[in-house]
């Protein structure tokens, strides 16, 4: 890190600045539906906002009811936001599954663990009593690792790009 990308709090604890963290979107999975980035990109590390099982072409929740079904389209949103960054679910380090109803956590761990195999990122799954879109069942958050200090001009160069 330069020191133009790093400032102290009070405390002298290192700070970012903001121009060192880089927020990104793309058309391949749905817009942010509020005061929110689809990605932010810091150091080397991605902490993609969690995504609904909306269909980025039609704008809505796919099977309403089927949490299985719409575990697949949440895993292809994060999946498109990964591949803006030149990364995949390969580089997921945590991610975080909330669900409306706890009685879909097998199908829906079904369909997550098709996808991740044997990458077993770190993982949370918490029941939520909603949503935002009352039709979905299930979101998902990732933080990946998408390239360190090394190469964080890569990063730079990608968000920088495409303002959300």
């Amino acid at each position: 890190m330069n020191s133009s990308e790093i400032q102290e709090d009070y405390m002298g604890v290192p700070t970012p600045t903001p121009e060192a963290i880089h927020r990104m979107s793309t058309p391949a999975a749905p817009p942010a539906a509020g005061p929110y980035s689809q990605s932010t990109y810091y150091a080397g590390i991605l902490y993609v906002s969690g995504q609904l099982p909306i269909d980025p072409l039609t704008g809505e929740v796919v099977e309403p009811g089927d949490a299985g079904a719409q575990t697949h389209q949440v895993i292809a949103n994060l999946s498109a936001i990964l591949d803006r960054a030149g990364a995949s679910l390969r580089n997921v380090l945590k991610a975080t599954v909330f669900l409306r109803r706890i009685e879909d956590f097998a199908a829906v761990n079904d369909v997550y663990s098709s996808y991740f195999g044997t990458i077993l990122p770190a993982r949370s799954c918490v029941a939520v009593s909603s949503l935002p879109n009352s039709r979905a069942l299930v979101e998902i958050e990732v933080i990946a690792a998408v390239g360190g200090p090394e190469n964080r001009l890569i990063g730079k160069r990608l968000f920088e790009a495409t303002p959300c």
